[in-house]
């Protein structure tokens, strides 16, 4: 067995775990973040639509296994976040969500703006897929819940150690900047209610949130939930 088919076994297990405990009604996504193009792994495919980072995530978490480029990225403010390209002015100076009515004013779109979490390393590409399909190792773990699954993420985060789960959003530029961009650089665990535009775009429902977790860190996750008591 080479390295691929460990890393596969060990994700098919973590992703039926947490499919088990939380009852999920669909897989786990695997997120990498590829920076150079040799890095992506052979056999895995292009997707073949210019799609939104938010309809990527939704089309893996019901089967479908693929990256994309920041050229099949549709939402250049989502993908700037995840370090794709340069944030497109007008989303960085806050006049795009401001003209969208999102805020009273550009100073309070552009005070928001600089506060959602960015990865400022160049990247080339993300691989997307259902965690129980991913031969890769993950970055980050995207769970799709509702609130009571979020609830027992929560009480599984803080079950060895204590402490507090700290959500960190705005309600804009959530599935790719709150749930990846902000795990992936601080490490931790982020808790997030989707967009106007992940709801519309990608359609995920009003009853869900988005829940991002650190791939390295996902094991303790998984053991919490089997070791603690579930209500």
């Amino acid at each position: 067995m080479n390295e691929e088919d460990d890393i596969l076994k060990d994700n098919e297990f973590v992703s039926n775990e947490l499919k088990s405990n939380l009852r999920l009604n669909t897989s786990p996504i695997a997120i990498k973040l590829v920076f150079h193009e040799d890095e992506i792994p052979k056999g895995i495919e292009k997707i073949d639509k210019k799609s939104r980072h938010c309809e990527m995530v939704k089309k893996a978490s019901n089967g479908r296994k693929f990256y994309g480029t920041s050229e099949d990225q549709s939402c250049k403010g989502g993908s700037a976040a995840l370090g794709l390209n340069d944030m497109p002015i007008k989303v960085e100076t806050g006049e795009f969500y401001y003209k969208l009515g999102r805020f009273k004013t550009v100073g309070s779109g552009k005070r928001t703006m600089d506060r959602i979490p960015k990865i400022n390393s160049k990247i080339f590409a993300i691989l997307y897929s259902p965690l129980e399909l991913a031969d890769f190792q993950p970055d980050i773990i995207i769970i799709i819940a509702n609130p009571k699954q979020g609830m027992l993420i929560s009480q599984a985060i803080v079950y060895t150690l204590g402490g507090r789960v700290e959500a960190n959003f705005a309600g804009i530029q959530s599935v790719c900047a709150d749930a990846v961009a902000g795990p992936y650089t601080t490490k931790n665990p982020n808790i997030t209610l989707a967009c106007s535009g992940s709801r519309k775009f990608a359609g995920f429902d009003e009853s869900e949130l988005i829940i991002g977790l650190n791939g390295e860190n996902i094991g303790c996750t998984v053991t919490a939930l089997n070791l603690m008591k579930k209500d």
